[in-house]
């Protein structure tokens, strides 16, 4: 099934099913699948995560965290937002990198993410991978976000691939570790 869409048709259809929302089959291990994409095809996949979060049908309560959007409301929060073009500029991309990366972890991240009690049903979409990159990587992420949601399935739509064991974000950065999730459709 190498058609994108019918693959996002899929998603839609199994983040619905019983099996999916109570992590059925997955051995006792936590709920987190990814939805590999080309990066090439990123536009479609907005698209689709848009209708799909409008989709009042669903037979589940989607929330749809969207990383990029995350992040510049974690950096409004910091009041950092209209000085980053600047320090850029004056000091250059390295260090505007590292200045972020210490001043904004992933626990912030699953903060901002938090959406209080968990119910069954629910289910939470991870958009926005890779705007949000290098600022967050999303293996880092999910490790953090395991005692935070230990029952809410996550799905990640994912531009890049992952083959059970390494995630490779854009199929060209090198590789990281990552086993604890299931690759989806």
């Amino acid at each position: 099934m190498d058609n994108l869409k019918q693959r996002l048709d899929r998603i839609r259809e199994l983040i619905q099913t019983q099996e999916f929302l109570e992590g059925k089959g997955l051995s006792n291990e936590v709920n987190i699948r990814i939805f590999c994409y080309d990066p090439k095809d990123e536009m479609t996949v907005r698209h689709f995560t848009r209708q799909l979060a409008a989709d009042q049908a669903l037979d589940c309560h989607l929330m749809v965290c969207d990383l990029y959007q995350i992040f510049l409301s974690i950096c409004d929060d910091l009041a950092i937002t209209d000085a980053i073009p600047e320090m850029e500029e004056a000091d250059g991309s390295v260090y505007l990198l590292d200045q972020l990366q210490s001043a904004i972890g992933i626990k912030e991240f699953v903060e901002k993410m938090a959406f209080g009690e968990y119910h069954t049903g629910d289910v939470l979409m991870l958009t926005g991978v890779g705007e949000v990159f290098p600022f967050v990587r999303v293996h880092s992420l999910l490790e953090a976000m395991q005692p935070a949601f230990p029952r809410t399935p996550i799905l990640v739509m994912y531009p890049g691939d992952f083959d059970k064991h390494h995630l490779k974000l854009f199929n060209l950065l090198q590789p990281n570790d990552y086993y604890r999730a299931f690759k989806m459709i």
